[in-house]
């Protein structure tokens, strides 16, 4: 199983079509959260407004099901499930704003961490949260 790298994916002037950008920014650097009730970690109140499309991908043959659950939707296990795209691969673009967020993969009703996030923190119930973080516009992780 692998899970490719959350990217940033800018809009483009092609009737609505993206392309994508670099990597979002995936390893430890300065503070992380230490909590999964927060749900963005405070920016300026001008980036607040902005936001960005981040693609999800994930690969694995056997999954029947794949979601996302984190703080961008108040861990909500089925609120935001992934879409296969092909055998074994599953997709999902989320459109969020500037800031930190922490999230985890139910695949398959097991929730686990993003295997390919490099930063991690605990969370309340002894496992691990995958952070990702999504830089204000004209910045890229």
């Amino acid at each position: 199983m692998t899970l490719r790298s959350a990217r940033i994916v800018k809009p483009s002037p092609n009737k609505g079509k993206h392309s994508r950008s670099a990597p979002c920014q995936l390893t430890v650097k300065g503070n992380v959260m230490k909590t999964t009730s927060q749900k963005i970690q405070a920016e300026p109140a001008k980036a607040r407004h902005q936001t960005h499309v981040v693609h999800f991908q994930y690969a694995d043959p056997h999954a029947e099901s794949v979601c996302i659950a984190g703080t961008f939707n108040d861990w909500h296990p089925n609120a935001t499930p992934m879409v296969p795209s092909s055998p074994g691969l599953w997709m999902k673009d989320l459109t969020l704003a500037p800031g930190t967020y922490e999230y985890c993969l139910i695949v398959d009703g097991h929730w686990k961490p993003d295997p390919r996030c490099e930063e991690k923190v605990e969370n309340p119930f002894g496992g691990l949260n995958s952070v990702l973080r999504v830089p204000p516009s004209g910045r890229r992780g």
